[in-house]
């Protein structure tokens, strides 16, 4: 395996050369930039020197954060493979890094893919701002699974996860600053049944953002950007929800007009029920009794965006957002045949 530094040198390289004017124009109308209206990217190179704090079983003190990538056109998601590749949108597309770390362009076009998923089948999911849920790869297999609800659009799909029946949970929301109409269908989250039908399962979230099941898929975890609380659910036979809670609470770092807010943004699991979102306090970490546990900081000055679990044995934590990609290692391992 690469070494951290070496990694940087690598993905550096390839994330940065230069495309052809008309490809970058292309690429910048896809999309693949970072969610809402923070979509910024670092003024320096991400450092190459930071490491975590520890956080007991979850990771050791002083371990390093590996750039993967940077230079990227916006980076979002992360998703495992079972080949312990990890899947990110970014350039407008969608990329899939190697356990090494070396990048590939999976999908050239994403149409505004924002949250990935990956189901039994391999089949890649997007949520897209582009207003549907669609089946984006494998190449001949695309198709769109979701684009209105109770004959209206959506407001602009999010992120999202697929249970193991292949159903699928996904986030709809504004973005930041955006003007809102009357008409609009509410913030909320929808579940595509493995027959696909789609029906909305929860609308009383401020600002559903990041969005992942518990191990045993008994539990729906949604991040509330616009909230203090990471919300939990209650998950049903049928794939709907009750139960609602307060699950952890966040430490604030997100001002708006009526005060600190979460900013929580993507959201993932590893398989002891740790939860990882992205915020602007870095990532933060709870466990399954929804304890605080703490903060991994960003290597460079913007919140991070979204998560997953991949690399060697399923056990590096692969953060993405502002066009950048890093891992670390963890000391447990993602959700199997999951990834987030």
């Amino acid at each position: 395996m690469l070494s951290g530094g070496a990694l940087f040198s690598v993905c550096c390289l390839v994330c940065c050369t230069a495309l052809p004017a008309g490809a970058q124009e292309r690429q910048g109308r896809q999309g693949g930039r970072g969610r809402g209206a923070q979509t910024q990217e670092p003024a320096r190179p991400p450092a190459t020197d930071k490491v975590t704090p520890g956080i007991p079983g979850v990771v050791k003190a002083g371990t390093k954060i590996e750039i993967v990538a940077f230079g990227l056109r916006g980076s979002d998601a992360g998703v495992g493979t079972p080949d312990g590749s990890v899947l990110a949108t970014g350039n407008g597309g969608v990329l899939k890094f190697d356990p090494d770390g070396h990048m590939m362009t999976l999908v050239d076009n994403s149409d505004q893919g924002a949250g990935l998923a990956v189901d039994s089948k391999g089949r890649v999911i997007a949520a897209q701002y582009s207003k549907k849920v669609s089946v984006i790869y494998p190449r001949g297999s695309e198709e769109v699974l979701t684009a209105s609800f109770d004959g209206k659009p959506y407001i602009r799909p999010n992120d999202l996860v697929v249970d193991k029946r292949g159903g699928v949970y996904f986030t709809d929301c504004y973005q930041i600053g955006a003007t809102r109409s009357p008409d609009d269908l509410p913030q909320a989250v929808y579940y595509i049944t493995p027959n696909r039908k789609v029906i909305r399962v929860a609308d009383d979230i401020n600002r559903p953002n990041g969005i992942t099941l518990s191990p045993d898929e008994k539990t729906l975890y949604v991040n509330d950007w616009d909230g203090p609380y990471l919300v939990a659910y209650s998950v049903q036979s049928d794939g709907t929800l009750k139960n609602r809670r307060n699950f952890g609470k966040f430490d604030l770092k997100q001002e708006t007009d009526h005060g600190l807010v979460s900013g929580a943004d993507g959201l993932c699991i590893d398989g002891a029920g740790h939860t990882f979102s992205t915020t602007p306090a870095g990532v933060q970490v709870f466990n399954a009794k929804g304890e605080h546990l703490g903060n991994i900081e960003a290597p460079y000055d913007m919140p991070p965006q979204n998560c997953g679990f991949g690399g060697p044995g399923g056990s590096y934590l692969y953060v993405t957002g502002r066009g950048v990609v890093y891992r670390i290692h963890t000391l447990g391992t993602g959700v199997k045949n999951r990834g987030k």
